[in-house]
């Protein structure tokens, strides 16, 4: 089952025939044990990783740290549900160490995302404080690598 995830998770374009003899099974076998997957809503969806910059869109994306207040009975539950429900929220995680969550977002403009961070995220109920880091370029995401350097000569250090 796990090899089948990587699988899936690495390339969702292979095909039930592929994905078969990839995991020593069957493609009716292999059809069956995906809709069991989406059904247990392991398989949340299927996403195409794209290169936004080598397009024409604009885009500017942020990583926002956001300190919290845990509601009593929920901890942080209720203000991620609040944070993720947004349109611009493109992933939201709790996290360890100095700040409670990253909350990392799109938009058209700097103006776009510091209008978000200031009158939409600053001002839910149990949110101390924000700090705002812009991307400002992409290596790798999900295992991918966005410009893929020529492969450098070996070098020799003579001392």
């Amino acid at each position: 089952m796990n090899n089948l995830l990587r699988l899936l998770e690495s390339d969702c374009t292979l095909s039930k025939k592929q994905l078969g003899a990839m995991v020593g099974a069957s493609p009716e076998r292999v059809e069956e044990m995906i809709r069991d997957l989406e059904k247990k809503n392991i398989i949340l969806g299927y996403k195409a990783v794209v290169d936004w910059d080598a397009t024409d869109r604009n885009d500017v994306t942020a990583l926002i740290e956001v300190k919290v207040e845990p509601q009593r009975d929920t901890g942080f539950d209720r203000i991620a549900e609040r944070i993720y429900q947004y349109e611009e929220v493109e992933a939201c995680y709790l996290m360890s160490g100095s700040f409670d969550m990253t909350v990392i977002i799109s938009g058209r403009s700097l103006k776009e995302v510091s209008n978000f961070v200031s009158l939409k995220l600053s001002t839910i109920e149990g949110v101390k404080s924000t700090a705002t880091h812009f991307i400002l370029k992409k290596y790798k995401d999900n295992h991918l690598i966005f410009k893929k350097q020529e492969k450098q000569e070996e070098g020799f250090v003579f001392v």
